[in-house]
């Protein structure tokens, strides 16, 4: 995995989802959409922010440094690829 620069395109609001490896068995996430830097036709991702990471506010227009994990996985005979965000740090 390696860290990108990349901004916020949007961020969705922060909900909690159950987890048997969260502490209470709930755990907040939060969806965004994080572009590379260099155009508007950059690649763009929807990615998945989950624990204290998805409480952090941040903005359209924010510049983060991210850690993303891309996963693909079969379910039910159809392909499906989730991408996590496991570090972020916003840049001032």
């Amino acid at each position: 995995m390696e860290s990108k620069i990349l901004k916020v395109v949007s961020c969705g609001e922060v909900f909690t989802v159950k987890s048997e490896k969260a502490e209470g068995g709930q755990l907040s996430k939060r969806n965004m959409v994080l572009q590379e830097l260099g155009g508007k036709y950059e690649n763009q991702y929807v990615v998945a922010v989950l624990g204290t990471l998805a409480t952090v506010q941040l903005y359209q227009g924010d510049l983060v440094v991210a850690t993303l994990r891309f996963q693909a996985r079969e379910y039910n005979g159809a392909n499906y690829q989730d991408i996590t965000a496991t570090e972020m740090f916003k840049i001032s």
